[in-house]
């Protein structure tokens, strides 16, 4: 895969190569030579002697060994091109810029494959085909600009999408983020996304290795792959952003549970990046601002001081991190009277702490020394300072660069005037420093990093489940949705509690099972998949004459098979599922039932296996949580007992990963008890693997 050829080559053919630099083999050949590429160079020109004062040869059977090939020719021409380079020259690093491969028809994929297998009969590493490039501060192997900083310390970046990678970098650019490397993996016929994140993580190195990691993805094709490296990753101390696109399903999918209709794909993704600590980005410019977060120090507190000297910004920063459930504390006391002296007449200490338009660097400084040293209830400081553009102000940047050395707190710089005060700005940048020139932007970016969980443990620790009797049941299952009875037996193998129940065929077995279950009873059909739009549940049936009656009407119900009788009970209506996602595993979901689920749609996902953090994070970040907690006085919902029945439902999916839809829906919640009511669960057979 990812060799030391493909990251610093000492010598580079550049097949394709021309003296027209609007071509890709043009223009990448002209990168290489700007980025002042210390190795040997060629080209491969079938009509010239020298391009672009590079030594040309007429065919790769002529040149002599070389570590990387860029290749910008027809697709039909490459795999032999690739063949003699491999075989015959030693190459061991690819990278195709060429479309026309699989991303085109049949035939171009029959092509890719064949360089595959050639190069990786050699051990040799591909980027591409069909994509802009790699980059890193050994050489300019792509065929686009812009070509940002190189720094081994900057932004490590893979891309799916080559566009996609040079409109991020130009977010980026601006705000003075530089980077270490730039992936653009194309159709990733060798190296996808997954695998430059894994190559990151087993060459990690903690002195050497860049901290902070971006991805831009399409496709996420080996979801434990990308899992398991990016929380080890951030186990070791990187930060990782990445957007994946195509969030939206167009259209509706038939789906026969609740759990079906919510759990999508892109549901998985979001519980994916959760249990990883991946920050979800949506946009290029929320990447850019979370990636430049991440170079600062990191913040321990959500205590946020906002400094400026322009009142507009700092009230749209304060909704901003407000809105983002972060805290803009009040400040005041002795120490904020002494700060508020060294200040002109007008200024404000009592956060936002306005030091006015005529503030000057002096003042600022005071401001940060408070901040730092007075004020224990600030965690990271906020700093807008733009200009009118009356006079410059390399003073006040200056000062704030010095400050952001040696403060322990963050210090997050805004600087708005990026037409005023373009040259101050671009000094700054220089010193290696990074602007926020949106404080809206900033505040929603940072509240996103400061509220993504960290990784979830590499070990989790299940309950205990009845194993054997789980697949006793499920071996002998046929496909589709389990009897009654089985999924009695699966419930309880898993210890989750549930009401007693009995299944009835006959008018006086219902009357039976109703007297000794204890009257009031509910009763559903056995059969149907959606009971309530065919009538077919009753509730608070009190006395044995109704229970006749309505077992006579419902038994009748088409597709009825039997009536499940329970007894009558109360509490808030609760919701905990799972569903099979391809590639992914199960997600696992909970929230509030019933109507809830219906209208509001307030569930949150996790991947199995779960644990009790990433359970109990499920429940209390949901919009409803403050029903289950108990609000103005009604009763609250037992946590612990629900957050057990999410993780148990996690350990019976990784027994059982047959089981390809579930809900239990409703559960009754009290302040005692959390009790399973009704449950349906589906499974499927066919591509399970164990």
């Amino acid at each position: 895969m990812i060799n030391e050829q493909l990251l610093n080559p000492k010598s580079i053919v550049v097949v394709g190569g021309s003296d027209n630099i609007q071509s890709p083999g043009g223009k990448v050949l002209k990168n290489l030579i700007d980025g002042k590429y210390q190795g040997n160079l060629y080209v491969i020109n079938l009509k010239q002697d020298s391009v672009q004062g590079v030594k040309a040869y007429k065919n790769a059977s002529d040149l002599p060994q070389v570590d990387l090939a860029i290749i910008a020719i027809a697709a039909k021409f490459c795999p032999e091109t690739v063949d003699i380079l491999a075989k015959q020259k030693n190459t061991r690093a690819f990278i195709i810029l060429s479309a026309g491969f699989s991303e085109e028809n049949e035939e171009g994929a029959k092509l890719e494959k064949q360089i595959v297998d050639t190069i990786n009969s050699v051990k040799g590493s591909l980027i591409g085909p069909n994509c802009v490039g790699f980059l890193n501060s050994n050489y300019n192997g792509i065929f686009t600009t812009p070509i940002p900083k190189l720094d081994p310390m900057g932004v490590d970046f893979a891309s799916g999408s080559g566009a996609t990678a040079v409109f991020i970098m130009e977010a980026s650019m601006p705000k003075g983020l530089q980077f270490s490397s730039v992936y653009s993996v194309g159709n990733s016929a060798q190296i996808g996304v997954e695998e430059v994140v894994k190559f990151w993580d087993e060459s990690y190195d903690s002195s050497t290795s860049s901290n902070v990691k971006l991805l831009y993805i399409e496709s996420i094709n080996k979801p434990q792959m990308l899992l398991k490296h990016a929380a080890s990753l951030i186990r070791k101390g990187c930060k990782i952003a990445a957007i994946k696109s195509g969030s939206s399903e167009a259209g509706s999918r038939a789906a026969s549970s609740h759990t079906g209709a919510l759990a999508s794909s892109d549901v998985a993704v979001n519980a994916l990046f959760r249990k990883a600590g991946i920050v979800r980005c949506y946009g290029r410019e929320e990447l850019a601002s979370v990636a430049s977060i991440f170079m600062h120090k990191e913040l321990k507190g959500k205590n946020i001081a906002i400094i400026t000297h322009a009142g507009g910004p700092a009230v749209m920063l304060t909704d901003s991190l407000s809105n983002g459930k972060l805290n803009i504390p009040h400040i005041s006391g002795k120490k904020s009277e002494e700060l508020l002296c060294k200040l002109f007449p007008g200024s404000s200490v009592a956060n936002p702490i306005d030091f006015l338009a005529t503030g000057t660097a002096e003042q600022l400084g005071h401001i940060i020394d408070a901040c730092e040293n007075d004020f224990d209830n600030v965690d990271a400081m906020a700093v807008i300072f733009g200009s009118p553009g009356l006079f410059a102000v390399y003073d006040v940047y200056d000062l704030l660069d010095e400050k952001m050395k040696s403060c322990k707190k963050p210090i997050y710089p805004i600087l708005p005037s990026i037409i005023n005060v373009k040259d101050e700005i671009e000094h700054f940048l220089n010193k290696g420093r990074i602007n926020f020139p949106d404080e809206v932007v900033f505040g929603n970016a940072l509240s996103k990093v400061y509220h993504t969980p960290k990784p979830q443990n590499e070990k989790i620790e299940l309950p205990i489940i009845d194993k054997a009797k789980t697949r006793n049941i499920i071996d002998n299952a046929p496909n589709g949705y389990l009897s009654p009875k089985d999924i009695q037996g699966l419930l309880d193998g898993a210890g989750i509690p549930r009401a007693g129940e009995a299944v009835v065929t006959t008018k006086e077995q219902a009357i039976e099972s109703a007297q000794k279950l204890g009257l009031p009873v509910v009763m559903k059909v056995v059969g149907p998949v959606h009971k309530s739009d065919v009538g077919g549940v009753v509730l608070n049936v009190k006395d044995t004459e109704i229970v006749a009656k309505e077992f006579d009407r419902m038994i009748k119900i088409k597709d009825t098979t039997a009536i499940l009788i329970q007894p009558m009970l109360s509490g808030v209506e609760l919701f905990v599922g799972a569903k099979r996602e391809e590639k992914f595993g199960h997600m696992v979901l909970c929230g509030l039932g019933g109507i809830f689920i219906e209208v509001l749609k307030d569930v949150n996902a996790g991947l199995a296996p779960l644990s009790q953090d990433e359970a109990n994070d499920m429940i209390k970040n949901l919009k409803g949580y403050g029903i289950i907690k108990g609000t103005r006085g009604q009763e609250p919902i037992n946590e612990e007992i629900l957050r057990d029945i999410v993780v148990r439902i996690s350990a019976l999916v990784t027994v059982a990963p047959e089981i390809f839809e579930m809900d239990l829906n409703p559960l009754l919640g009290k302040s005692d008890k959390v009790v399973a009511v009704d449950a349906r669960i589906r499974i499927e057979k066919d591509n399970v693997k164990f």
